[in-house]
């Protein structure tokens, strides 16, 4: 089936134990290496996926991603997690090893710990590459000029978690909105979780994903699941997410776009 999943991790303490600074280790439940990650697409028809970094047990080592890409004969590729301040020369490396963004988690360490991204920016920009932008509430306030100004390309985790107990007008969803008119602009549909206070199938959040797909378009918007559902507030399964997303886009041509032919494009599958 032709579906790329545009947001995973590899949890594999194992091979690779967690980094002694990571802010938080994932308990056995959420691990998933990429032996696991494989049956779970085969189990589901899904053709690619994109995996992330996570802050969770690993911070800024790459390690295990990086293996996971290399071993999936070209069936990942991945968003790495770097430091603020680094080298053109480290950002070519990780591209060559089928990297195609760096992960920025604001949602985490927050806006003050992005003040001096401009220059990472700006390195994404030359290298064709994105600045993958994971934010909640109204922290894209603060940083939406910086983002401008830096000219590189943008994609925004879990439809950019607005706090579900405001509507499409709260500040910081409705910048989201404006980001669209930059073409260079794009989100995920994805961890409903994220940005709903309730189970699933996350009704109240639903609103959020229809507005998304009213000012992007199918063309600019990508889905994922965010396996293996790292500190989720209730159980989550994968097959459950997938049919959701038939739900809430039930036209077959709009989904094919936002599942394949969008993701395909701009990650380079």
């Amino acid at each position: 089936m032709q579906i790329i999943d545009s947001h995973v991790h590899i949890i594999d303490p194992t091979r690779f134990p967690y980094a002694p600074d990571a802010w938080y280790k994932p308990i056995r439940a959420e691990m998933g290496t990429a032996e696991n990650l494989h049956q779970v697409l085969d189990a589901h028809g899904i053709s690619n996926a994109l995996l992330v970094g996570p802050n969770s047990g690993y911070n800024l080592d790459n390690r295990c991603m990086l293996d996971a890409i290399k071993h999936s004969q070209g069936r990942f590729k991945g968003v790495a997690l770097v430091r603020n301040d680094a080298s053109v020369a480290e950002l070519q490396d990780l591209k060559a090893q089928g990297v195609i963004g760096v992960a920025m988690n604001v949602s985490l360490l927050g806006v003050d710990f992005y003040s001096d991204m401009t220059p990472l920016l700006q390195k994404l920009h030359e290298l064709d590459m994105f600045a993958q932008m994971q934010v909640q509430h109204d922290q894209l306030l603060p940083l939406q000029d910086m983002l401008l100004d830096s000219g590189a390309k943008l994609l925004f985790d879990h439809c950019g978690r607005p706090d579900p107990t405001k509507g499409l007008e709260q500040a910081g969803f409705a910048a989201l909105l404006c980001l669209a008119q930059t073409g260079r602009a794009f989100v995920k549909l994805s961890s409903l979780s994220k940005c709903s206070s309730q189970q699933h199938p996350y009704p109240d959040a639903w609103k959020f994903v229809h507005a998304l797909i009213a000012a992007y378009t199918p063309q600019n918007l990508v889905w994922a699941s965010d396996w293996p559902f790292l500190r989720a507030p209730a159980r989550i399964d994968y097959g459950p997410i997938v049919s959701l997303f038939e739900q809430l886009i039930p036209d077959a041509t709009a989904r094919h776009a936002i599942q394949w032919e969008t993701p395909k494009r701009l990650f380079g599958f």
